[in-house]
């Protein structure tokens, strides 16, 4: 019931409204007399109120009534308050949904900028590391350089305060310790696979890396729909194509890249379970990986290949590019570094899902700017396998949506 007055009034009045006709055309008004209806003028009778007058009843059930139960006892009296409508009443809600959106559209924002300056930091790196494989043959010590020099630049970092060192404990490196030793293998094993053939070979045979997330994941417990078992079709057939058909096929490469994909889908799925409840960022979590992963891998570096063997063959670098190896070196250790750490920055938002397809679209950048700097010959039937690999991965994805 709406009033609108010149002047603002308190009403005050009494009725029954189970005599209320609520179904009716017009609403049945009990008999009351005049007097009991007080009006009483405001303090500012000058004042206004264009607002509409709202009639509240404190009456539990207020409805149809039935004539059953009008005989139970009760107050046949119920006390109706007027109050004025408050027109801002919509905006908070308004404002609450502009919110949220903004705070998806930011969200989505920032991971696509994750995911732009991931793939820009993974090209530069896979060129700088393909050069120094190239010159220095000796995917041990490179693969151990990488780690030392993220480790070393975090390091620096936090004693100069420019980034807050992680609280971490016993139980934080005993939980890490896993995901080391996955990322150490897959690592190593990627760097080895570069050492022997292109690193549009290598790639292309890793972006079969959801195959393996899948098969982890089922060994694991989880269920998957029939479209997403049939979208890993393309992708291996695609990867076996590509694989029969190159030109400089090595086995070594070939395994290299097939026990990188089964070691980094261990390493996102042991990630994302570790960095769920502790202080440790994106960025930290990756510092602290790196360090682990250098103490693991520096025995077996030193096992596998040797500081006398390291030696000759920097001297022959050296003598046969000059200082621009050294150049070299350092970049490719250092966009490692980079590239990582905002990959876990990204793993950090998303799911070791997400992680896996946006780490197989990465490559169809990697696959085709080595292509073009590097100038390695493909064959047609070569690029096709490439493409139906691909063609799998994004099927793949859209499956799991």
């Amino acid at each position: 019931m709406v009033f609108s007055a010149g002047q603002s009034y308190a009403v005050s009045t009494n009725f029954d409204p189970l005599k209320q006709n609520l179904w009716g055309s017009k609403p049945y008004i009990s008999s009351v007399s005049i007097k009991e209806i007080n009006l009483r003028q405001c303090e500012k009778p000058n004042i206004l109120s264009r607002k509409p007058l709202y009639i509240s009843a404190v009456l539990s059930g207020f409805g149809r009534a039935d004539e059953s139960k009008v005989s139970k006892s009760r107050d046949p009296l119920v006390q109706c308050n007027a109050y004025e409508a408050s027109r801002p009443q919509s905006i908070p809600i308004n404002i609450e949904f502009g919110q949220e959106a903004q705070t998806a559209a930011a969200q989505k924002l920032k991971i696509g900028l994750y995911f732009a300056i991931w793939w820009a930091l993974n090209v530069v790196f896979n060129i700088y590391n393909k050069k120094v494989l190239n010159a220095f043959p000796f995917p041990w010590l490179t693969s151990t350089l990488s780690l030392a020099a993220g480790s070393l630049m975090m390091l620096v970092s936090w004693v100069t305060k420019i980034a807050e060192a992680p609280k971490t404990d016993f139980a934080f490196w005993k939980a890490l310790f896993p995901v080391a030793v996955a990322h150490t293998i897959g690592h190593v094993a990627a760097t080895v696979s570069m050492s022997k053939v292109a690193v549009s070979f290598t790639h292309i045979i890793k972006s079969g890396e959801p195959a393996f997330s899948v098969l982890v994941s089922r060994l694991l417990g989880e269920t998957f729909p029939l479209p997403v078992y049939l979208s890993l079709l393309p992708i291996i057939g695609g990867c076996g194509l590509a694989a029969i058909t190159e030109l400089n096929f090595n086995l070594t490469g070939f395994m290299g890249a097939m026990i990188s994909n089964l070691a980094f889908v261990f390493r996102n799925i042991f990630s994302k379970k570790g960095m769920k409840g502790n202080s440790a960022g994106g960025m930290n979590y990756y510092a602290c990986l790196s360090m682990m992963s250098l103490f693991i891998l520096t025995p077996f570096a030193i096992a596998m290949e040797g500081p006398q063997v390291w030696a000759l063959g920097w001297q022959n670098a050296v003598s046969q590019i000059g200082p621009n190896f050294i150049w070299w070196v350092v970049a490719q250790s250092v966009f490692y570094h980079l590239y990582n750490q905002v990959s876990y920055m990204s793993l950090n938002e998303i799911s070791p899902l997400t992680f896996s397809i946006g780490n197989t679209m990465k490559r169809i950048s990697v696959i085709v700017s080595s292509i073009i700097i590097f100038q390695i010959p493909i064959q047609p039937v070569n690029a096709l396998g490439a493409a139906i690999a691909i063609l799998g991965t994004f099927l793949y994805s859209q499956a799991k949506q």
